[in-house]
């Protein structure tokens, strides 16, 4: 088992930064791949970023390419999403995954946090 807790979601202006970060416990971090994603209200959750155990990343979701970087620290066993020139669309419940298989999508990842929440004033 692995379990998984995100912080540092908060109220941000547009245009403004937060960096969110996924600490795991359980299981050797080390192993998994680990990927965040959001869901706004009403909406499907979708894929954001992800990055494969040795830290290399899969292409980002379009909408936060350029915007966001995901990285790993595997000695502090974190995960970390960095969130820049913020949007209202941006805003939404962000959740870091940890899966054996890396992907874009929600069904390669075994583990998940509960979620923190992201949101962006216009």
């Amino acid at each position: 088992q692995v379990q998984l807790v995100e912080s540092g979601g908060g109220l941000v202006q547009a245009g403004g930064s937060l960096r969110l970060s996924c600490a795991a416990s359980g299981r050797a971090f080390s192993i998994f791949h680990m990927g965040w994603f959001r869901q706004a209200p009403g909406k499907e959750r979708e894929f954001v970023a992800s990055i494969s155990r040795s830290g290399s990343n899969l292409p980002y979701a379009d909408s936060v390419e350029g915007r966001f970087t995901i990285s790993r620290d595997n000695a502090k066993n974190t995960v970390y999403l960095q969130m820049n020139s913020l949007k209202p669309e941006d805003t939404a419940v962000y959740y870091c995954a940890a899966g054996r298989q890396p992907g874009r999508l929600a069904g390669s990842y075994d583990y998940w946090g509960q979620g923190t929440q992201v949101t962006v004033s216009s």
